[in-house]
C-alpha cells in the first residue's frame, strides 16, 4: 500500500494547507518524537531549513510537537539538507528535520526526515509515522510554543567536515571562483566556506528574501552563472540549488559542468588514484550514453538505477561502491557523507582543478548525445509490454539505433504521465523516435483532459 504524506523526498505540499497546515505539522513532530522515544531515554532532533518565508514557523510547528513527545528539538536555522545529516551522523542525533523543497519555487515547502545514520528512513518506519500521524493519536496535548534560535556552532563543525573532504595536494590560495548559491541555503556557507581556503570569490544571487530562492538563478538556471566565470577569468564557477544537495558548474570558457561530467573527472580521478571501489560508478537510467561511453574508454563501469538519489544510494551500498549521482549534479561520495551534497562536490570539483587542471581539458572527450525527454499525460498505466504498437515502435527504434542510440519508455512516480526519453548521435533520430512513440502512447493510452 502507498504512503499518503511521505513521497521520495518527504512530505510536500503549499504552506498553510494539508499537510503543511499546523495541526498536521504538530503531529509529524509528535509521532517522530513518540518513535524517538522507544529507542532513547532522550532524543535530540536536529531542524534545519532553507531560506522560504513559511520556513520558520513552520520549524516551530515541529517543534511544538517534538516537545509534546519529551523530544529535544535542536535548531540548526538556516542550514543545508546534506549539512543537517551530516550533524545527525556525526553529533550523536536521534534524528534530523529538515524544511525544504530543494529546487522548487519559494511558495512550495516541505519536510524531510533523516535517521540517525544520516540517510532517510526505511519506508516501513515511514509508513509506521504516517499511521499514526493520519489516526489522530499523533496530535499532541497542547503544550508549550518553541521558538528556535540557530546554533552557529553547528554551522563551524559542518564547514570543518567539509574542509577535511579536500583532495590530497588541492590549494585554493588566489584561485577564482564564481558562487550562485540560488538566493538559498548555501548564500551564506558557501562563500565563508571558500573564502576560508583562500579562493578568490565572487558571489551571487546570496542574498535571500523568503522569496528569490531558485528564481531564474541557481543549479536550474546557470547561465548568469557560466557570463561571471568568462568575465571574471575564473578557473571554476558553481550553482547550488536551494537546499544545496545538488550543484551544477561552469568551466573556465563557460561549458557547463552537470552532474555526468563531474562523475566522468571523478571517477577517473579517484581511479588514479586507486580509489574508485570496484572501478564502477552508479548513475540512472538519464545518465547520458557519451558518460557510459567515455567511462568505457577509462575502463569503468556505469551501473544504472531508476532515477532519484534514494535509488543510486540502494545500489551503491548493495554493490559496495562509493561514486554515484544523477546528471542533475546530485553526487555521492560515500567515502565521505551519507547523501549528495553539492558545497561537498565543490570542495572536491575545486580541489581537482587546482590539482590537475582545466575541467575544458579533463572533459573535452566527453561527447554528449543529443537527447529530448516528451511527457504523456496517461488514463492509466498498464505494462508498457502490452501496447502492442509501442510495443512495435520501441524494437524498430532499438534496432535502428543500435550501439549509438537508446530508449527509455516509464510511467511518472507521482503523476499520471508516462516520459518518452530518446538519446542518439542525430538530433533528426531523436526528434523522430521520441515523436512517434510519444503519438503512439497518446493513442494507446492518452489522457483525454
Amino acid at each position: 500500500m502507498g504512503k499518503e504524506l511521505f513521497g521520495t523526498d518527504g512530505v510536500r505540499g503549499i504552506p498553510g494547507q494539508y499537510p503543511l497546515d499546523d495541526v498536521t505539522l504538530e503531529r509529524i513532530g509528535f509521532a517522530l518524537g513518540s518513535y524517538l522515544q522507544t529507542r532513547s531515554p532522550s532524543p535530540r532532533v536536529l531542524i534545519g531549513r532553507d531560506t522560504r518565508e513559511s520556513g520558520p514557523h513552520i520549524a516551530d510547528c515541529i517543534a511544538k510537537g517534538l516537545f509534546a513527545a519529551g523530544s529535544e528539538p535542536v535548531s540548526a536555522g538556516v542550514l543545508t539538507t546534506p549539512g543537517v545529516a551530516w550533524l545527525v551522523n556525526r553529533e550523536g542525533f536521534a534524528a534530523g528535520v529538515v524544511i525544504s523543497a530543494s529546487h522548487n519555487p519559494y511558495h512550495d515547502n516541505g519536510v524531510k526526515l533523516i535517521s540517525s545514520s544520516g540517510m532517510k528512513f526505511p519506508d516501513s518506519v515511514e509508513a509506521g509515522l504516517e499511521t499514526v500521524i493520519l489516526s489522530g493519536n499523533g496530535h499532541p496535548p497542547s503544550g508549550k510554543t518553541v521558538h528556535l534560535n540557530g546554533d552557529e556552532q553547528l554551522h563551524h563543525d559542518y564547514l570543518a567536515g567539509l574542509c577535511a573532504a579536500i583532495l590530497e595536494g588541492a590549494r585554493f590560495a588566489g584561485m577564482k571562483i564564481v558562487l550562485d548559491c540560488a538566493n538559498g541555503a548555501a548564500s551564506k556557507l558557501a562563500p565563508q566556506l571558500f573564502q576560508s581556503l583562500g579562493a578568490a570569490v565572487t558571489t551571487i544571487n546570496a542574498s535571500p528574501d523568503g522569496r528569490n530562492i531558485n528564481a531564474g538563478c541557481g543549479s536550474l538556471h546557470p547561465e548568469e552563472m557560466q557570463r561571471r566565470v568568462i568575465a571574471a577569468g575564473a578557473a571554476l564557477g558553481v550553482a547550488f540549488d536551494g537546499d544545496a544537495d545538488r550543484a551544477v558548474f561552469s568551466s573556465a570558457s563557460g561549458r557547463l559542468i552537470d552532474g555526468d561530467a563531474v562523475l566522468l573527472v571523478l571517477g577517473r580521478y579517484l581511479k588514479s588514484m586507486g580509489k574508485l571501489k570496484g572501478n564502477v560508478i552508479v548513475g540512472t537510467t538519464m545518465a547520458n550514453l557519451g558518460l557510459e561511453q567515455a567511462l568505457a574508454k577509462s575502463g569503468l563501469g556505469l551501473v544504472r538505477t531508476a532515477v532519484g538519489d534514494r535509488y543510486v544510494l540502494e545500489e551503491m551500498m548493495r554493490i559496495g561502491a562509493n561514486l554515484g549521482g544523477e546528471q542533475s549534479g546530485h553526487i555521492l561520495f560515500l567515502d565521505d557523507a551519507t547523501t549528495g551534497d553539492g558545497m561537498l562536490t565543490a570542495v572536491k570539483m575545486a580541489s581537482l582543478v587546482s590539482i590537475a587542471g582545466s575541467l575544458d581539458d579533463l572533459v573535452s572527450d566527453l561527447k554528449i548525445f543529443p537527447q529530448k525527454i516528451v511527457n504523456v499525460r496517461v488514463s492509466s498505466k498498464p505494462s508498457l509490454d502490452s501496447l502492442p504498437e509501442v510495443t512495435r515502435l520501441l524494437q524498430a527504434a532499438e534496432k535502428q539505433l543500435g550501439s549509438s542510440g537508446r530508449i527509455v519508455l516509464r510511467y511518472s512516480g507521482t503523476e499520471p504521465l508516462a516520459r518518452v526519453m530518446v538519446e542518439a548521435e542525430k538530433e533528426q533520430d531523436v526528434s523522430h523516435w521520441s515523436e512517434s512513440l510519444a503519438s503512439a502512447l497518446r493513442t494507446s493510452i492518452g489522457s483525454t483532459s
